[in-house]
C-alpha cells in the first residue's frame, strides 16, 4: 500500500473482547478495502483497556498502525503523509479521540463541541432533552445519598448505570432506595468496562415497552436509518432487561417511521452529521423514549448479520458517506429488503462454575434455521451466570427465509437453554447474581 493513495483513519479497532465476543471493528477496514480506500489504524492510548488487552488487529488490513503517545501534534504529523479522508471510531472506546483527531486534521466529521453528549449518558439525555424530545426523567447522582433522595421521591423502578460504559455494564434495576444505594456503591469507586473509573451514576426512571436499534449513516446532517433490530429481553439473575438476543426487522411500518423520526432527531440534538450511529431506545405508550446512543458502529455484529440478511449493512453505507457520497446521496432513505430473516440468540447461563460441557448442543445445531454457534466458554473454563454482555457462554446465529422459523427457534433455544445445559465439575452456584 502506498502513501501516495488516499486513505481513512480507524480509531481503536479491536477486533475481539476479552470474553471472546466478536466485534464489528474486525469489518470496518476490509469494507474501506473494498471500496477502494486504504487504511490507517490509530492506537488512542500505548495500553489499551483490559476488556481490548488480548485483541490482536489484523494488521496486514492497514498501511500502518500509529500508537497515539499524548502528543496530538506529532500524531497528526505521522498521518498526514497518508492524505486522510476521514477519520472513524472502531467502537464506543474510540469515538471521544476519533472527534479529536479528525478535527484537528480539518476532516468532515461531529467535532469536538457536543463529543461529550455523546460519551457521557446523562449529557447526552440533556442534549434530546433541550432539542425538544423525550427523554427518561433522570439525576446524575455523585453521592448515595442524592440518589436515595431523588428516588424515593420519584417513586416506583429506576436504572442506576456508569455514564460512559457499554455492553450492559454495571447497568442494575432498582425497585427501592435501598436498591439504589447498593447499585451506586458498586458502581462508585469501580472501573467500568473501559478501564475508567467511575466517580458518578446516572439514574433514569425505568421506561415500560419494546426495545429497538436503529443503526444509522449520515452524511452532511442527512441520515440514513440502515438496520431497525428488535430486541429480546429477559428477567433472570437478579437483572430486570437483560438482553436475551435480537433480530433483524423490516424498515417499512408504522412503528419502524416513528422510531426512525425519534432517532433522526436524537442524532441532529448529540451533533451527529456524518458517519455512523447507534440508537438503542424504547417504543412506550406514549411514544419513542432515548435508552442511549452511540456516534459508532453498532456492536455485537450486527452490520455483518444485516449484510448476511439484507445483502447491505450500516457499515456500507457509513462507507458510502465518507467515500462514495454522491451514491450515499442518490440512495438516501431507500428501504432495506430482507432476504433471510436474522437474529442474533446468546445463551443465558443461570450458573457458576467450571464448565464440563455444554448440553443439548446438537439439538442447537439441528435447529431449520441454525447457522452457526460461537461458544464463549470452552470445557475447562469457569463461567458466571449472565448478567451483562460479556458474560454469555455462548452465541448462536440464525437465518432463514420464513421469519416465523426464525422467531420458533429463537423460542427453541430459550427452551433448551437453563440449568440442564449446563454440566459443571462439582456443584454448581445458582444463586442470584
Amino acid at each position: 500500500m502506498s502513501e501516495n493513495r488516499r486513505h481513512v483513519i480507524l480509531v481503536d479497532t479491536y477486533e475481539t473482547a476479552s470474553h471472546g465476543v466478536p466485534q464489528t471493528a474486525r469489518h470496518i477496514a476490509p469494507a474501506f478495502r473494498r471500496a477502494g480506500v486504504d487504511c490507517v489504524r490509530v492506537q488512542s492510548s500505548p495500553q489499551p483497556p483490559a476488556v481490548y488487552r488480548s485483541a490482536s488487529p489484523t494488521l496486514e488490513n492497514y498501511s500502518a498502525n500509529i500508537v497515539h503517545d499524548g502528543d496530538l501534534a506529532e500524531t497528526v504529523r505521522a498521518l498526514r503523509p497518508y492524505r486522510p479522508v476521514a477519520v472513524v471510531a472502531g467502537g464506543e472506546y474510540g469515538v471521544a479521540f476519533a472527534d479529536v483527531l479528525g478535527e484537528a486534521l480539518g476532516l468532515p466529521g461531529n467535532g469536538t463541541e457536543l463529543s461529550r453528549a455523546r460519551r457521557d449518558k446523562a449529557a447526552m439525555a440533556e442534549a434530546v432533552r433541550a432539542a425538544g424530545l423525550r427523554t427518561a426523567r433522570q439525576l446524575r447522582a455523585e453521592t448515595e445519598s442524592e440518589l436515595v433522595e431523588w428516588h424515593a421521591k420519584l417513586g416506583g423502578r429506576i436504572v442506576v448505570k456508569p455514564l460512559s460504559s457499554a455492553g450492559g455494564d454495571g447497568v442494575a434495576f432498582c425497585d427501592t432506595p435501598e436498591e439504589s444505594a447498593a447499585a451506586f456503591r458498586r458502581i462508585v469507586g469501580s472501573d467500568d468496562i473501559f478501564s475508567v473509573p467511575n466517580a458518578a451514576v446516572l439514574a433514569q426512571e425505568y421506561l415500560v415497552g419494546t426495545e429497538y436499534i436503529v443503526n444509522t449513516a449520515s452524511l452532511d446532517g442527512r441520515h440514513h436509518a440502515a438496520e431497525i433490530w428488535r430486541s429480546a429481553r429477559l428477567s433472570v439473575n437478579g437483572i430486570r432487561d437483560l438482553s436475551g438476543g435480537c433480530y433483524l426487522v423490516p424498515r417499512e411500518g408504522e412503528v419502524q417511521d416513528r422510531l426512525v423520526e425519534y432517532s433522526f432527531g436524537v442524532l441532529d440534538a448529540l451533533g451527529v452529521r456524518h458517519g455512523p450511529a447507534h440508537v438503542e431506545l424504547k417504543m412506550t405508550p406514549e411514544g419513542p423514549c432515548l435508552i442511549e446512543a452511540g456516534s459508532r458502529l453498532s456492536g455485537a455484529d450486527l452490520p455483518h448479520y444485516a449484510s448476511l440478511a439484507a445483502g447491505e449493512s450500516q457499515l456500507d453505507w457509513a462507507v458510502d458517506s465518507y467515500v462514495r457520497p454522491k451514491r450515499f446521496a442518490a440512495r438516501r432513505g431507500q428501504p432495506y429488503t430482507i432476504d433471510q430473516f436474522f437474529a442474533w440468540v446468546p445463551l443465558i447461563s443461570p450458573v457458576a462454575g467450571r464448565l464440563k460441557k455444554l448440553r443439548h448442543t446438537d439439538d442447537i445445531r439441528a435447529l431449520e434455521s441454525f447457522r452457526e454457534m460461537w461458544e464463549l466458554a470452552r470445557p475447562g473454563a469457569e463461567i458466571r451466570q449472565t448478567v451483562d454482555d460479556t458474560t454469555y457462554p455462548a452465541i448462536i446465529n440464525l437465518m432463514h427465509a420464513v421469519e416465523e422459523v426464525v422467531l420458533r427457534d429463537m423460542e427453541t433455544i430459550r427452551y433448551l437453554d437453563g440449568v440442564g445445559l449446563y454440566e459443571l465439575d462439582g456443584s454448581a452456584d445458582t444463586g442470584p447474581a
